[in-house]
């Protein structure tokens, strides 16, 4: 495997078998790519030549799929070809022509609040189902990872990366803010103030440096990248599946609740939990 390879891909660009035919065709006009292999699927982003930019087809496609890999998966790898994990927004929506088929940001600025509002939310679903599926979530990550690119490795659970990676929260200096759900993620993970001069002087977050800060679970050099994310992957998918969901739900939700309703949903979980494997032992 090349150093610049997308993480285990073994595919030859194909959906594999039984994925409907509404989501292959988003999948096309994406240019994203689905590898499964028994209950890990790998999410490629596969247009090198162009940075890996994203659009709102690339979001409606992020939708569809983590709602089809919801229950057919345990462990989900988001990668992507080439030496740019994802440039961010397809700059063609800056223009008045826009991105062809979708709606530019002047046509969006044009709508009234509760269109745009709707408009927006629709695209930050293909976002929060990274993170809001059952399975486990990893983001293998190489060179830039700008905007919408740094709020994709921002919307999964985990987060491996190359020695060469530069995320980047560029959106204030096009006069946006970021929308797509990383603002939560990356508070959660550095903190208000470091994630306030983060966004706001939209400087680059080397590996070194997001290591440091809690951004990233671990930094490899490029050329190890795959193998890093397969032996999370496969440690991930060597343990109890309804298990680490279930421990993955009490974690992602402990920030919203004091300490009283944690200790309640925990022994909810634990009860569901000690039935399942009673219900097993059965059989």
């Amino acid at each position: 495997m090349t150093e610049r390879e997308p993480v285990a891909h073994r595919g030859t660009g194909e959906p594999p078998p039984g994925v409907p035919a509404v989501v292959e065709q988003l999948l096309a006009d994406a240019s994203l790519e689905l590898v499964m292999r028994g209950r890990r699927a790998d999410v490629v982003l596969a247009a090198p030549e162009r940075r890996n930019p994203q659009t709102p087809a690339t979001w409606r496609a992020f939708a569809a799929l983590t709602g089809w890999l919801d229950s057919r998966a345990d462990v989900v790898v988001v990668s992507a070809r080439g030496p740019t994990f994802s440039a961010g927004l397809d700059r063609r929506a800056f223009t008045p022509e826009g991105v062809p088929g979708e709606p530019s940001l002047l046509a969006l600025a044009a709508m009234d609040d509760e269109q745009l509002d709707a408009a927006i939310a629709v695209y930050q679903q293909g976002f929060t189902g990274w993170s809001q599926g059952s399975f486990v979530s990893i983001a293998a990550v190489q060179g830039h990872a700008v905007g919408a690119g740094f709020q994709l490795a921002l919307a999964c659970d985990l987060r491996i990366v190359a020695d060469d990676v530069q995320f980047a929260m560029r959106e204030t200096a096009l006069g946006l803010v970021p929308d797509l759900g990383g603002t939560k993620p990356l508070v959660d993970a550095v903190g208000y103030p470091r994630a306030l001069e983060i966004c706001a002087t939209g400087r680059v977050v080397a590996a070194a440096e997001a290591l440091a800060v809690g951004l990233v679970q671990e930094v490899v050099p490029a050329s190890e990248l795959p193998a890093a994310v397969d032996r999370l992957a496969d440690a991930l998918l060597a343990g109890d599946a309804g298990a680490i969901a279930a421990t993955k739900a009490l974690l992602r939700d402990a920030g919203s609740r004091d300490g009283a309703q944690q200790r309640a949903a925990e022994r909810r979980a634990q009860a569901d939990r000690l039935r399942r494997l009673a219900a097993r032992a059965m059989r």
